[in-house]
């Protein structure tokens, strides 16, 4: 008789929606505990069982019908924690389609809640008690929009019909994931129950996860990392999932490292900068006692990986248990639901040293000198019943290995494309590989190179390269090289872009956050001409500009992305939060 394990992912194989997914756990593991939320100290907060999660998200729905017809928009503004959970799956049960969004920070005028709202037209806004009346009174006022009417899921309500509106089949929409915007304003990718389940069965094959593959998570729930890596794919393998809030990550990063340790965890991970704040807060005293050698896959993404980040953080946790062939770096993005490609659990990261002067006329060769060399971080290779090419954007044809392009997928995890945008959809979602008219192919909009065995490398985003005389460079080079350049420039606080002169071309323009603890220490001047000198002995350009900002006063997407067009649009305009 095969295992349970094996057993039970025949039948997830077989389920034709996420809400049939969560009915399936209900039946099975009953009693085991979903998810556990923690405080902002790290205890713990809440729990939900796989049944609780249905029977709360059944009597939610049967809320829903009485407000909401199906096919409706419900905005999802919560906090880390259970309640989302419950909203979400709640909307699922309804046949509403869910739209996941951050909470908007008080003073903030930069979020996309107008841009989405007006796109999306919903009918709900789903929150807590606490939000809506208490901690957060001026939330209803930042989302007026005819016709909207705001539900708290966990306040008292009458005995309504739990049972399910719909029974939703694969090709349904599931839920609206609105992209960040770092090059555009927010679009919805439109992701189906289809594509969902077959984006969690490739990654539960590239992760190797189980029953067992606890995991621990900070990564927000508005966000596709936070949402379907950890959330979703913990319910995939029924496996339970810790919530951190991500502030509390953010201040005391340990406290995820803790949580690792005291649950067990063999999956965790996050985007670039984690790994690093994970190391630059680092105090032996706050980890006294902590084993990571439970930690089996930490996987790494959402922007791009850097090898230093991958080196410093195994050396600094290799001390305290930490497989170094546990680091595992993927790629992503919402058009492909989240995961495009990945490795396998326990191969380490692949890293090779390519030439810098090669990167430039498209070409990943090995390095002429060391001068020349530059480490490139594979993100792994193609998932099960997916496609991967590089193609030139301009002429659509396919490039070979070594030759860098515009990557382009093709799978059953490609979304159904945006929300009530025909064009832009067509356009992303519909392309075509010259000579090749029997596929269409998800056009990501970076750059990449597969080597000969299949790895994926990304090089840069199209829209954000950087050409001056003739030369490509990307923009991520030079903010590395400028954050490098001097202890009191934030990493992950700069944008390089360009700007059109009439008589010289276009030219270079940085801006960098300056660490709040160097703020009166520094003297700008001389700290501009360090940070110019580094950018032209690394990349032979002399900057236009280079603006030294306040510490947060650089635009980002709410999972952290730099908006370097924004960034731009704000320098031109003269109102970037200056030092």
């Amino acid at each position: 008789m095969p295992p349970a394990d094996d057993r039970d992912l025949g039948v997830v194989a077989a389920l034709p929606s996420l809400s049939a997914l969560l009915r399936h756990r209900a039946a099975t593991q009953p009693d085991e505990r979903a998810y556990v939320a923690l405080t902002d100290r790290g205890q713990e907060d809440a729990t939900i069982t796989f049944a609780e999660l249905d029977r709360r998200a059944a009597a939610l729905a049967g809320r829903l019908a009485e407000h909401a017809e199906l096919g409706s928009r419900a905005l999802l503004l919560f906090p880390m924690g259970i309640e989302c959970l419950v909203a979400f799956f709640g909307c699922l049960y309804a046949g509403i389609i869910g739209v996941p969004m951050m909470v908007p920070r008080r003073q903030s005028a930069r979020d996309a809640s107008a841009s989405i709202l007006a796109d999306c037209d919903p009918r709900l806004a789903l929150t807590t008690s606490e939000l809506l009346s208490g901690a957060r009174g001026d939330i209803v006022g930042r989302f007026h929009h005819a016709g909207l009417e705001w539900l708290a899921v966990d306040a008292p309500a009458a005995e309504v019909d739990a049972a399910e509106r719909s029974d939703a089949r694969r090709g349904d929409i599931a839920f609206l994931q609105y992209t960040s915007g770092s090059t555009s304003a927010p679009k919805g990718v439109m992701i189906s129950h289809g594509n969902l389940l077959a984006n969690l069965e490739m990654i539960r094959i590239a992760c190797g996860n189980t029953r067992a593959s606890t995991y621990v998570s900070w990564v927000p729930l508005y966000h596709d990392m936070g949402l379907i890596l950890n959330a979703l794919q913990a319910l995939y393998v029924g496996a339970s999932c810790v919530l951190i809030p991500p502030l509390a990550f953010l201040q005391r990063p340990y406290l995820w490292l803790r949580a690792i340790h005291d649950y067990r965890a063999e999956v965790a991970g996050g985007p670039n900068f984690a790994f690093d704040l994970c190391v630059d807060r680092h105090r032996p005293e706050q980890l006294a006692g902590i084993d990571l050698s439970c930690l089996k896959l930490a996987f790494v993404g959402a922007e791009p990986v850097r090898a230093a980040t991958i080196e410093r953080f195994t050396e600094m946790f290799r001390a305290y248990g930490f497989e170094p062939r546990a680091m595992w770096p993927g790629y992503g993005m919402a058009e492909a639901t989240l995961l495009i490609s990945g490795g396998n659990r326990g191969e380490g990261p692949v890293v090779r040293d390519v030439s810098r002067a090669g990167l430039l006329r498209h070409e990943a060769e090995p390095p002429r000198e060391a001068s020349d060399a530059q480490a490139a971080v594979g993100c792994g290779r193609a998932l099960a019943g997916e496609q991967i090419a590089i193609v030139d954007p301009e002429t659509n044809a396919r490039l070979g290995p070594n030759q860098v392009g515009e990557i382009w997928v093709s799978g059953p995890n490609i979304a159904q494309g945006y929300w009530q945008n025909t064009a832009a959809t067509e356009a992303t979602f519909q392309a075509r590989i010259a000579g090749e008219a029997d596929r269409q192919w998800l056009r990501t909009g970076d750059l990449g190179f597969l080597d000969a065995a299949g790895e994926l490398f990304i090089t840069g985003r199209i829209k954000d390269v950087i050409i001056i005389r003739g030369a490509n460079h990307y923009p991520q080079d030079i903010e590395d090289t400028v954050q490098s350049s001097h202890p009191a420039l934030r990493r992950h606080g700069g944008a390089a872009f360009t700007v059109a002169d009439d008589a010289k071309g276009e030219q270079l323009v940085v801006v960098q956050e300056v660490e709040r603890t160097e703020r009166h220490r520094i003297m700008p001047p001389q700290l501009i001409g360090h940070i110019r000198e580094a950018i032209v002995l690394e990349h032979d350009i002399v900057p236009h500009d280079i603006a030294l900002l306040r510490p947060g006063a650089l635009p980002k997407t709410t999972s952290g992305k730099i908006q370097r067009a924004l960034a731009r649009q704000l320098w031109l305009t003269g109102t970037l939060d200056r030092l």
